[in-house]
């Protein structure tokens, strides 16, 4: 890639649209964020030149003081070696897991997107996120000698975060980074800068009380194009991981520096004549509901063969489901989307509404026309293969279903709405056959058989979890290894005693 040192303007304008998009539909505007009330660093005030002041206990206005004193904190963390990134990722999983519940209602009421129960639950699990364990060196030794391979961290890691996740994301990659040993400088989205801010601040007061080290993690407290723009330009930053939009995504694999990114994504449900109709309906509601559809993995159009159609929509309302009929859902699609023509004067292409992303199952349904009971956890409706809320990444609690002749049709209507984004999919089968014929066809990131979305990071299924998962760049789900740097140190010596 070309070593750009600045952004063209269509990539900055598409760049910026993806930004503030979301937020200002839902919102209005951007929130001004809130003030540290602790005392600036001396170390952080550095001089760019801005004319900006000094930040506090990791949040600052300026990036290149951000990226100054991470740096700094990145060369205080390596004194203190493996054992004190362990201690740094100790304390962040206990002040996510012990604010759970504050930080969670506090970044719902700044996002206005989203469940406040599940918002918590989010940060319960951090504790999940794997932390230094996970780096082990590779020996070998032979004839020639000694040969070590260890996993070095780049130094300042920029990371861009989502609305949908603002304080979950942060925390999972500050767990995966630190342990890496890499300081961190976080652009937020305007969205949810509030949250970011408050969370670095506790963070960082934290590890400086116990670590003398006062900036490892910072933030952008009031984001930008423009920070953004600086943060894929600073020299002290060589790593950028990216999770947002696909135009964000667009503009770090044009910066010069390598770049993880989290691309966009449509996961789609496959459930076939032997699927335990009953487990399939309760997963995809479990996976699909969660956070609202908020999740990049959380189901988002089935696709059930059609001689278990009528008694797979029946288990789905026992699950918690609320089915709206065909009139409901033309008045419900014309609120969600919005029909642009195509180009050339060809098929329109749909555009979600932001205000509508994150809703309840119930405001949903007052744009349908309808009312649904208390305690339902998604709406769904049969539509065509070719529907928007089928087509598009929709992120609601709204769940279209495809009746298809047989599983192999449903497949290849779940590969064509997926968009070879190679994200998630998921099945509901017993037979093994199908198992293997959907998961090479798909060849997502995440293939989940017979449990919902969610447990392709751990929650209900084996593994481990993580709020970034590199669909574009190709890394999968994140660890600590994803961001390091291979390093071999060789010894040249015939050094074997046997």
């Amino acid at each position: 890639m070309p070593n750009m040192k600045t952004l063209d303007p269509d990539t900055l304008r598409s760049v910026v649209e993806s930004v503030v998009s979301r937020i200002s539909a839902t919102q209005g505007s951007a929130p001004a964020a809130v003030s540290p009330t602790a005392k600036p660093s001396s170390s952080s005030a550095g001089s760019c030149g801005c004319g900006c002041g000094p930040g506090q206990f990791g949040v600052f206005n300026c990036v290149d003081k951000a990226a100054n004193a991470a740096n700094d904190a990145h060369l205080q963390l390596k004194k203190l070696g493996v054992a004190g990134r362990a201690k740094v990722i100790e304390i962040v999983k206990s002040l996510a897991v012990g604010n759970a519940d504050a930080w969670g209602r506090f970044e719902m009421d700044e996002t206005k997107i989203g469940r406040v129960d599940h918002k918590i639950a989010k940060l319960l699990i951090t504790k999940n996120v794997p932390g230094t364990e996970w780096l082990h060196p590779d020996a070998m030794s032979g004839d020639g000698g000694i040969t070590l391979e260890e996993y070095a961290p780049f130094g300042v890691v920029g990371a861009i975060l989502p609305v949908t996740h603002s304080v979950p994301t942060l925390t999972g990659n500050v767990i995966n980074m630190v342990a890496a040993g890499n300081a961190i400088v976080f652009n937020p989205h305007p969205g949810g800068a509030r949250s970011a801010a408050m969370a670095v601040r506790a963070y960082n007061e934290a590890i400086k009380r116990e670590l003398g080290i006062e900036n490892l993690i910072t933030t952008i407290e009031e984001p930008t194009l423009e920070s953004f723009d600086s943060i894929c330009k600073n020299p002290l930053i060589p790593l950028l991981a990216i999770t947002g939009g696909p135009a964000v995504v667009s503009a770090a694999m044009k910066s010069g520096k390598r770049a993880i990114c989290a691309g966009p994504g449509n996961p789609v449900v496959v459930v076939d004549e032997t699927a335990d109709l009953a487990k399939a309906a309760r997963g995809i509601v479990e996976g699909g509901a969660f956070d609202n559809n908020l999740l990049c993995i959380g189901e988002k159009a089935i696709f059930v063969v059609a001689s278990v159609f009528k008694r797979f929509c029946e288990e789905l309302e026992k699950a918690g489901g609320a089915r709206i009929n065909a009139q409901q859902l033309e008045k419900l699609t014309a609120a969600a989307f919005t029909f642009k023509p195509g180009e050339g004067g060809g098929c329109s292409h749909a555009s979600v509404n932001r205000a509508l992303v994150g809703a309840d199952p119930s405001k949903l349904a007052e744009h349908a026309g309808t009312t649904v009971p208390a305690g339902t956890q998604l709406l769904f409706a049969e539509t065509d293969a070719d529907h928007a809320f089928v087509q598009e990444e929709q992120m609601m609690p709204m769940m279209p279903i495809v009746s298809c002749p047989d599983f192999f049709t449903a497949v290849k209507e779940a590969k064509r709405a997926e968009h070879n984004y190679r994200h998630s999919a998921i099945i509901h089968t017993k037979d093994v056959d199908h198992m293997t014929y959907m998961a090479r066809e798909m060849d997502t990131t995440i293939f989940v058989k017979n449990g919902p979305s969610v447990a392709g990071l751990g929650l209900g299924g084996e593994g481990y979890l993580s709020y970034s998962i590199a669909t574009t760049t190709g890394e999968g789900i994140t660890t600590p290894k994803t961001f390091t740097r291979t390093r071999r140190c060789v010894l040249v010596e015939n050094l074997r005693i046997v």
